[in-house]
């Protein structure tokens, strides 16, 4: 049954619990399965492209090192670790490449910090495929929900999403996997918010995607704890010492409006560039004005790329030096892409395109400029060419997508990582529910 919407809704905390303990899973929408069935293939694409970045070594090599009981699967490892080690190093590697979903509701990405958690406590109790993903589709409604309503004050105070609420979606996801009790899953929330931390200031270093994994590690944590006993506040999240208030919350309660009955994850933004997510507007709409008007790079006299101010701290560095820093520099990328570098393929971005001499022509003439007015989920591009012409375009990454082209690209995506007969063959596994990604993975022979 679905939590009964008519009647007292309750504080936060007793509406989260409520939605955790008595959702059916019978109840989810059509869409939002699709959806999830989505995010959950992108997420081992992307994963299985990250298991070798250096981030995920250094992970990988410490989880191997301190060994402990043998309960969940490591993407990269020859075998399993301790459930909460597992979700630490899924979670990081999964973000290793920053390719991965965000939700714009929250500004955060959902999946790297959910899926791990759940996924690691699944195969520790032997979870079947469609509880799991039942589960999963919990805890990223959860956080997304629960950032939305932290808000962009707290986004905006230096904390990263992905890491805050991120963790609170991964301890409710774990707490559905572990069947808890409603007295029970409230202290796993209670725990969480003890747990829940990760900085901005770490945008462009391995702090990042560790964040993913440190948010997947706490909320496995948190509802382990939860299980055995540990008693914890019962008002964590808003309570008047709790994380909103002490976290720069906004407290919109109406970011829990319609809970069960609208999954807001539904309108989740897949990425389809491999680099920070706040320049995905800018490139398509870049590629709409090539496109139109052929427009070649030694054309262009100037480029103004027009976006909301909250991206000056996130992806504008100006001037990078590695292919990390790359990723979260709209300037550079605008230049590599009009100078017809693919800006989906990871390998585009490294040390050396940061001293390419054509593209570095080109970044100097790139502006990067602010409008309050605009989403934080579009941009508007203005050209100025060398003859006189002008052209400009705006793009919004919400505007309505079909789910079969939506599916289309993912789909796609995953072929350009992993390979066309892998990612066909992870559709009809893990995205069709027949198993976990960690047995399709183990399978496949690609840890």
């Amino acid at each position: 049954m679905k939590p009964d919407s008519k009647a007292d809704k309750g504080s936060i905390s007793d509406q989260i619990v409520q939605f955790v303990c008595e959702f059916e899973g019978t109840a989810i929408p059509d869409d939002a399965r699709h959806v999830m069935r989505l995010s959950l293939v992108d997420w081992v694409a992307v994963s299985v492209a990250g298991r070798n970045e250096p981030v995920a070594r250094i992970l990988q090599k410490i989880g191997e090192d301190e060994g402990g009981t043998p309960e969940a699967f490591v993407v990269g490892c020859s075998h399993r670790l301790p459930a909460r080690m597992a979700a630490k190093i899924n979670g990081t590697l999964s973000h290793a490449l920053d390719y991965d979903d965000t939700h714009f509701d929250s500004m955060g990405h959902t999946s790297v910090a959910v899926i791990p958690a759940a996924l690691s406590l699944a195969d520790k109790m032997s979870t079947q495929p469609k509880a799991f993903l039942e589960a999963v589709l919990i805890g990223v409604e959860l956080a997304v929900r629960i950032g939305a309503w932290l808000g962009r004050s707290h986004y905006h105070a230096g904390f990263h999403m992905t890491a805050t609420a991120g963790t609170f979606g991964a301890a409710m996801a774990s707490a559905r996997i572990l069947g808890l009790s409603s007295e029970r899953t409230r202290h796993a929330l209670g725990i969480a918010a003890s747990m829940a931390s990760g900085i901005k200031t770490q945008f462009g270093t391995m702090g990042k995607p560790l964040h993913a994994g440190l948010a997947a590690h706490a909320g496995v944590d948190a509802a382990l704890l939860a299980r055995d006993g540990f008693v914890s506040t019962h008002d964590g999240l808003e309570g008047e010492q709790g994380f909103s208030p002490t976290h720069h919350g906004a407290g919109d309660t109406g970011a829990f409006d319609g809970l069960g009955d609208d999954f807001v994850f539904e309108r989740v933004s897949h990425k389809f560039h491999a680099c920070c997510h706040g320049i995905h507007a800018t490139l398509e709409a870049l590629a709409i004005l090539r496109e139109r008007y052929s427009v070649q790079p030694e054309e262009i006299a100037e480029l103004v790329i027009t976006v909301n101010p909250q991206y000056l701290n996130v992806c504008n560095i100006a001037s990078p030096v590695t292919g990390l820093e790359a990723k979260f520099s709209y300037r550079l990328v605008a230049a590599m892409f009009m100078h017809g570098h693919d800006t989906a393929r990871i390998e585009t971005y490294n040390d050396m395109i940061c001293q390419d001499k054509d593209v570095l022509r080109l970044r100097e003439k790139v502006i990067v400029a602010t409008d309050a007015g605009i989403s934080d989920s579009a941009a508007t591009v203005d050209l100025k060419l060398a003859n006189g012409d002008q052209h400009s375009q705006s793009f919004n990454l919400t505007d309505p997508m079909s789910l079969p082209a939506r599916e289309a690209r993912v789909r796609a995506k995953a072929a350009s990582l992993i390979g066309a007969g892998e990612a066909d063959s992870l559709w009809q596994k893990v995205g069709l529910g027949e198993q976990l990604p960690s047995f399709w993975i183990a399978d496949q022979a690609l840890t």
